[in-house]
């Protein structure tokens, strides 16, 4: 047992390091969503002076969408790291030795867990630095965490999955214009009551992005709303179980050629 949780940790630490010594590999996950959020908050703000509309700020109802894509940008583009190793040989080179698949998977992850740490911890700061507040006060910030670093672990098992069956960093690349569409497809810049195109509101609605995003902005803009928490936190667990399944058998495939 102590040599796989030294072997998660010597994993954990070497993405995490990796990341840190690679400023690409997490300003752009950082700083796109920032941009985009200022871009937004310019250009559609007057959409919070609607009637009914859940916040005051408009800043802060796109701040919750913010979150998600800078978890996505990080766990696929984390996964890069995953792709180097199987061009380069290196996962090759690992299942000869001891260490299981677990703690590699695991490790890998737990590293990509580290660095969504940074990104939820920046964005919120600069967030409160522009005026959002968190209405489920204090204790809403390690609840904002925990579903943070669930839906972090969900996108880095995705881009595991595309890493490990395509050894190739620029398929993953390829692949945040779909993530980026799937979000916008979502509740990411209205609520879905608010949306009037009917076959809009219909894809918002069954879109897991939405319920994603709709939890964090509850503990942002309404404080503790059972029902949003709840549909955040179920859909993030099971998309996170679904894909960490998939990132543990393309695992075992790819050493199973190895």
């Amino acid at each position: 047992m102590n040599g796989a949780a030294s072997q998660v940790g010597a994993l954990a630490y070497r993405r995490l390091m990796w990341t840190i010594r690679q400023p690409s590999a997490i300003i752009p996950a950082v700083a796109f969503p920032l941009i985009f959020l200022a871009v937004m908050s310019a250009g559609a703000g007057s959409a919070a002076d609607l009637p009914g509309f859940p916040a005051d700020s408009y800043f802060a109802f796109v701040l919750a969408g913010a979150f998600v894509q800078g978890t996505m940008l990080g766990g696929i583009g984390g996964a890069t790291e995953l792709a180097i190793d199987v061009e380069s040989g290196f996962l090759n080179r690992m299942s000869l030795t001891r260490i299981s698949a677990a703690p590699l998977l695991i490790g890998n992850l737990a590293g990509g867990l580290g660095v969504a740490t940074i990104q939820l911890g920046t964005i919120l700061l600069v967030g409160l630095i522009f005026g959002a507040g968190i209405e489920a006060g204090a204790l809403g910030v390690p609840v904002l965490f925990a579903l943070g670093l669930l839906i972090s672990l969900t996108f880095s098992s995705l881009g595991a999955i595309i890493a490990l069956r395509t050894g190739s960093g620029e398929t993953l690349q390829s692949m945040f214009p779909l993530f980026f569409i799937v979000l916008s497809f979502s509740s990411f810049y209205l609520p879905r009551n608010f949306i009037e195109v009917d076959w809009f509101r219909w894809i918002a609605t069954y879109n897991p992005a939405s319920y994603l995003i709709e939890g964090m902005r509850s503990l942002l803009i309404t404080g503790w709303d059972g029902q949003a928490l709840a549909r955040g936190f179920g859909v993030a667990g099971v998309m996170a179980v679904v894909a960490l399944t998939g990132a543990a058998l393309s695992l075992r495939n790819r050493l199973g050629r190895a």
